[in-house]
């Protein structure tokens, strides 16, 4: 299959490699300069992806016209906050048959999209897959096996995601529930940064696996109201993607938290580093969309309060433990 993956950064990068390695013909488009210039004559992507070596064949590219205009498939690996200028910006040239598929996890802050919708929106007519789950991107590249899962309204879309990425040390599972699937490969970096700010302010092992199961509780009721099904969160892009982003060392958005818990700025924190930390973003916009179902997510709302706030991190948790108390199940 003729592939193009969209974004240089770590996660397109990685893609990138491991479905050239699956034998497929990849192009991938960076808007950094020394990034294709790295990928095209060193097989490497310091800037992003250190230590790995890419596969020969995968080649890059800095015009994503010509990168997309071939393609059967399209792998947008963009940030959320830049994926609906970055598709509009090649949705003329995209191939009528194309199947688009969405690695981008997040909730676009000025619409409360989620990223396939953006997708649908700026270039309609094509099936849509969202591909989530638990998945550091050094340990994709490195060929650390890796199990993902791919949602699609499209059952034939879906399926010739699921062929086209496994193999190998990757293994990739179907859904149709594309709103829970999305929603929890995003609200998982909420509740990684969540339980970061708790390690950075001292806190152990007792508060953090609380914060992972009451955030997963969150992320389900936030989901179910937007029309999800349950179960999809205790899947490989729910509790999956949870449990690998709250307790991985790799985890920007774990590392984001420590950090802040520890007393730092979150403008230090952010400055200067080259990858994205999502769930600082979607931090605002699952509140907003939370508001707008009328859902209740306390930790969430903690998160907003320590990193834009400038609230004590300390006292924010101790909060959430003085909360109302309620039945573990929702009624």
């Amino acid at each position: 299959m003729r592939v193009t993956v969209v974004g240089g950064g770590a996660w397109g990068t990685a893609l990138a490699h491991a479905l050239a390695s699956r034998h497929h013909t990849v192009c991938l488009w960076a808007r950094e300069p020394d990034v294709v210039e790295h990928i095209s004559t060193t097989h490497a992507n310091p800037r992003f992806l250190p230590g790995a070596t890419l596969h020969p064949d995968l080649r890059a590219t800095g015009d994503l016209t010509a990168a997309v205009q071939d393609a059967a498939c399209i792998v947008y690996a963009s940030p959320s906050f830049v994926l609906r200028h970055v598709v509009r910006e090649s949705a003329t040239a995209v191939p009528r048959h194309a199947i688009m598929v969405v690695a981008t996890k997040g909730i676009e802050q000025s619409s409360l999209a989620l990223m396939t919708d953006v997708v649908h929106e700026e270039v309609p007519g094509r099936d849509v897959v969202a591909l989530s789950g638990p998945s550091f991107a050094s340990e994709v590249a490195h060929g650390q096996p890796t199990a993902l899962v791919a949602a699609s309204e499209s059952d034939a879309a879906r399926r010739a995601v699921q062929q086209a990425f496994s193999g190998g040390p990757v293994r990739v599972y179907t859904n149709d529930d594309v709103p829970g699937v999305e929603l929890g490969g995003a609200l998982k970096n909420v509740m990684a940064v969540a339980t970061g700010i708790a390690e950075g302010v001292g806190l152990g092992l007792n508060s953090r696996a609380a914060l992972i199961t009451r955030g997963l509780a969150e992320m389900t009721r936030l989901g179910v109201a937007v029309g999800a099904r349950p179960e999809t969160f205790a899947g490989l892009a729910g509790m999956g993607d949870l449990v690998l982003t709250c307790t991985g060392s790799l985890s920007r958005n774990r590392a984001v938290g420590i950090a802040v818990g520890e007393g730092q700025e979150l403008q230090d924190v952010l400055a200067g580093k080259e990858s994205v930390a999502e769930g600082v973003v979607t931090t605002r916009s699952a509140l907003a969309l939370a508001e707008r179902h009328g859902v209740d997510m306390p930790i969430a709302r903690a998160v907003a309060q320590v990193l834009f706030e400038r609230a004590p991190a300390r006292e924010v948790l101790a909060a959430l433990m003085g909360r109302e108390l309620r039945p573990e199940r929702d009624t």
